[in-house]
């Protein structure tokens, strides 16, 4: 027999994920459409239909409401990096996914990725929707350092792995931001619509980062 684990308010681990993120998305939904300043708690509430209270039971402000939106921005990529086979380089791996992705169910629908885009461009200039972007970033450092230390043989709490870590969640970074702004602002979208040769970008920035550490097959 399984047990679901629940909260203290009884309410199961699952559904409080599931409420956090329904919570964000409309959340991001009133920022990116009339501004962080101009939107409240109470709006947010209800446009949920929740009450305000139970707002502040999930969120310790109204600007933390966007973490669990802008953190769908990096799941697609983590989600095929956790699954990089030992045997093939970052560059097959990632091109092969990403294109299949297409054929499958992703791990994110596309409508959050886009609202995770643009909270992640009001990030620019609004400094509490910045620290829930870096605090997704921190994640993706967090989980590179298993996913590195796995491929180099490394603790993940080695200094090692810590660098190379830091060094992937900052090509993250730097591209979403960079892909994100492409697609919100409406420019040339043709780096964008070969998901081949944009993986292939991803994994590039990577070695380079990590002074071509990570990346190669390992035997």
């Amino acid at each position: 027999m399984t047990t679901t684990k629940r909260s203290a308010g009884g309410m199961s681990e699952q559904r409080r994920l599931r409420l956090r993120l329904e919570i964000s998305r409309e959340a991001a939904r009133l920022f990116w459409e009339q501004g962080v300043a101009a939107t409240s708690g109470d709006q947010i509430a209800e446009a949920v239909g929740l009450s305000t209270r139970t707002i502040w039971r999930h969120f310790r402000s109204k600007e933390s409401c966007a973490e669990p939106i802008v953190m769908q921005g990096v799941v697609t990529l983590m989600t095929v990096l956790r699954d990089w086979p030992l045997g093939r380089s970052l560059e097959e791996h990632l091109a092969t996914e990403l294109v299949e992705l297409r054929h499958r169910t992703p791990p994110v629908d596309l409508a959050d990725e886009m609202l995770a885009m643009k909270m992640i461009r009001l990030a620019d200039t609004e400094p509490a929707l910045r620290t829930a972007w870096l605090m997704a970033c921190d994640q993706v450092e967090r989980q590179m350092c298993g996913i590195i230390g796995d491929r180099i043989g490394r603790p993940a709490d080695d200094i090692e792995v810590r660098v190379h870590a830091a060094a992937t969640a900052s090509v993250v970074r730097v591209l979403d931001e960079h892909i994100g702004r492409a697609l919100l602002a409406d420019a040339d979208l043709t780096e964008l619509t070969d998901v081949a040769a944009l993986a292939r970008r991803y994994a590039h920035a990577i070695r380079t980062a990590t002074g071509g550490v990570i990346g190669d097959p390992v035997a």
